[in-house]
C-alpha cells in the first residue's frame, strides 16, 4: 500500500471519527438540554398545580416559604412575553437562577406561585412528601376507608405512589429510620441515580412510603437510538463515498480493458499515486505495455520472418532444379552442399527466432545461481579464439574484478549473451577483440571491444532492434539475422540489467557493454 494513500486514508478515518464524536456530542447536548428543560417543568407540575388550586396556599403551606422560598405574588413584569403567555395557558415555567431553579405557575385569580429548588428532583420529592404528610395528619380522626380514599386522591393528584407500611420487611435500613425519627421524613434512592422514595412518619406513628417518578435520564433509549442512527448514517455516507470512489476507479480500469480488447493497445489507466487502485492501475498499465510490445514484436517477427525465410527457401528450390540438370557427380555434390548449407541457415534462423520469442514473451524460467562470471568470460574467449584463429581475442580481468567474480546469473543465457557479443565483434573486427571485466561489490560490467569500423552514434539504439541491419559494412553477408543483439538485451533485462553500445576509445571500433547487479535483489524476476 502506498504510504501517501495510507496517511490519506488514516487522516480520513481520524477526521470521520472526530466528526462523528462532535456530531454526537452536539446532538446529545442539544437534545438533552431541551429534554431536561421539558422534564424540569413536567416533573414538578403536579405539585405546582396542587398548590395553585389551594384556596390560600401561602397560609395553608406556610412552612414551604422557609424551605423553598414559596411566594404568591402578582405577575412579574421582568418575565418575558413568552413566559407570561405560557403562564396564561396554565403551563409551569422553569427558570434558571444563580441560587437554583425557579418554578412558576399562575393561579385562577392571576397570582403567580413561585418555588425555588436547588436540586429539583430531591427537593420536589421532599416538598411533595411534606404536603402529603400535612393532609394525612389532618385526616387522623377519619375512618380507615376515608383515609385510604384521601391517600388515593393525593397519589393521583400529585402523580406519586403512596403505600402504607404495615409489614416490617418493607421498612428500609436503620439509617433511614433514624432520619425519619428526627425529621418526620427521610428521602432515599434505590441505587445511584435511581427512583427516589420518601419515608413519611405521621403523628400517630404510622409510616407511609412515597415513591416519586423516575429522575431525568440523559441516556434514555430514544437518545441512544438517535445517536446510533446518526453515527450509522454518517458512517454509511462515508462508506458510500469511499465505495463510489473505488467503483469509479474500477470502472476506469474496466473501460481501459474494454478499449484494449477492441484493439486500442495504447489505452492506459490514469491511476495517480494515492487512490485505492493505484497499484492495480500500475500493474494493469505494465501488463498493457507488455501486451502492446508483444503484439508489436509479433507483427514485426511475422513480417521479418517471412522476408528472412524467402531467400534460403528460394535458394533451396533453385538447388533442387539444378540437381535435375546436373551433368556430373561434381556438379551434383556442389548443389547438394549448397542445399545443406541453406538448410543449416534455416535451422539457425529458426533457433534464433525461437530464442528471441521466448525472451520477449516473458522470458524462460530463470534459475539464478551464484556462478563465476570470469570463468564464463574465459570460456567464451577460448571458444571464439578457436573458431576465429585469424583474430587476437583476449580478456582483461584485474585482481579486483577476480575477487568479485561470483554473481547471481543464469550461466547458460549469460554465456549466450557474451558469446553473441564476442562473435558479433569477431565478424567486424580487423584483427583484435578485447573483453574487459569490471566487477565490484554491487555491479558487474563486461565490455566487448573491437577494432572494426564501429557503429554511428545515431544507430546505437537501432542495433538492438530485432531484424535491424545497418549499412553495407554490417549486412547479412557478414553473418547473422539481426536477432543476436536483441537476444542479448532481453537476457540482460531478465537479469535486472541492461545492454548498450558506444565507441571504443582504445581500439576505435564498437564497444558493447553488459551491466547487471552482482547479487539478486529480493524482488528479482525469476
Amino acid at each position: 500500500m502506498p504510504l501517501k494513500f495510507f496517511f490519506k486514508l488514516y487522516l480520513r478515518l481520524v477526521g470521520l471519527t472526530g466528526l462523528v464524536l462532535v456530531l454526537c456530542v452536539a446532538l446529545f447536548t442539544g437534545i438533552n438540554s431541551v429534554r431536561e428543560q421539558f422534564w424540569s417543568e413536567r416533573y414538578p407540575e403536579p405539585l405546582m398545580r396542587w398548590l395553585a388550586a389551594a384556596p390560600a396556599p401561602a397560609e395553608q403551606y406556610h412552612w414551604l416559604a422557609s424551605l423553598y422560598d414559596f411566594r404568591v405574588s402578582s405577575p412579574d413584569l421582568s418575565l418575558s412575553s413568552v413566559d407570561l403567555e405560557r403562564l396564561g395557558y396554565g403551563q409551569v415555567v422553569a427558570r434558571e437562577s444563580s441560587v437554583g431553579q425557579q418554578l412558576l405557575v399562575q393561579r385562577f385569580d392571576g397570582a403567580i406561585l413561585t418555588l425555588r429548588f436547588r436540586d429539583t428532583y430531591r427537593d420536589v420529592a421532599e416538598a411533595t412528601a411534606l404536603v402529603v404528610r400535612s393532609h394525612l395528619n389532618q385526616a387522623q380522626g377519619m375512618g380507615e376507608e376515608d383515609r385510604a380514599h384521601i391517600l388515593q386522591q393525593l397519589a393521583e393528584a400529585l402523580d406519586v405512589s403512596l403505600q402504607p407500611i404495615r409489614n416490617p420487611n418493607e421498612v428500609p435500613d436503620g439509617e433511614v429510620l433514624d432520619r425519619v425519627s428526627e425529621r418526620g421524613l427521610a428521602l432515599y434512592q434505590h441505587g445511584s441515580g435511581g427512583v427516589a422514595s420518601v419515608m413519611i412518619r405521621l403523628e400517630d406513628g404510622s409510616l407511609v412510603n412515597l415513591a416519586m417518578p423516575s429522575p431525568f435520564q440523559g441516556w434514555a433509549w430514544p437518545v441512544v437510538l438517535l445517536l446510533m442512527i446518526v453515527s450509522g448514517g454518517v458512517l454509511a455516507l462515508a462508506l458510500h463515498l469511499t465505495l463510489r470512489d473505488l467503483d469509479s476507479n474500477l470502472r476506469a480500469v474496466e473501460s481501459v480493458a474494454v478499449r484494449i480488447a477492441r484493439g486500442e493497445m495504447g489505452a492506459r489507466v490514469d491511476g495517480g499515486d494515492s487512490n485505492l487502485v493505484s497499484r492495480l492501475a500500475a500493474a494493469f498499465n505494465g501488463m498493457a505495455e507488455h501486451m502492446q510490445r508483444l503484439v508489436g514484436v509479433q507483427r514485426e517477427m511475422i513480417h521479418a520472418v517471412s522476408h528472412e525465410l524467402r531467400t534460403p527457401v528460394a535458394r533451396i528450390r533453385f538447388g533442387v532444379q539444378m540437381i535435375e540438370n546436373a551433368s556430373s557427380p561434381e556438379a551434383l555434390q556442389k548443389q547438394l552442399d549448397g542445399i545443406d548449407g541453406d538448410i543449416q541457415e534455416l535451422d539457425e534462423l529458426i533457433d534464433e527466432i525461437l530464442t528471441y520469442a521466448r525472451l520477449e514473451q516473458g522470458g524462460p524460467v530463470f534459475a539464478l545461481e551464484e556462478t563465476s562470471v570470469t570463468d564464463i568470460v574465459r570460456q567464451v574467449v577460448g571458444e571464439q579464439q578457436r573458431v576465429r584463429v585469424e583474430l587476437a581475442i583476449s580478456e582483461i580481468i584485474d585482481s579486483e574484478s577476480e575477487r568479485w567474480g561470483l554473481s547471481d546469473v543464469e550461466p547458460r543465457y549469460l554465456h549466450r549473451a557474451i558469446q553473441n557479443l564476442v562473435g558479433n565483434a569477431g565478424r567486424y573486427a580487423k584483427s583484435k577483440v578485447v573483453v574487459n571485466c569490471h566487477f565490484d561489490d554491487d555491479n558487474c560490467r563486461v565490455d566487448v571491444e573491437d577494432d572494426g569500423p564501429g557503429i554511428p552514434e545515431e544507430d546505437w539504439e537501432k542495433v538492438f532492434t530485432a531484424f535491424a541491419r545497418l549499412d553495407d559494412s554490417r549486412t547479412r553477408t557478414s553473418g547473422g539475422y539481426g536477432l543476436g543483439l536483441s537476444i542479448v538485451r532481453r537476457i540482460l533485462y531478465w537479469h535486472g540489467g541492461q545492454a548498450f553500445v558506444s565507441r571504443s576509445e582504445k581500439l576505435g571500433g564498437a564497444r558493447f557493454s553488459l551491466v547487471w547487479p552482482r547479487k539478486k535483489p529480493d524482488d528479482a524476476i525469476v
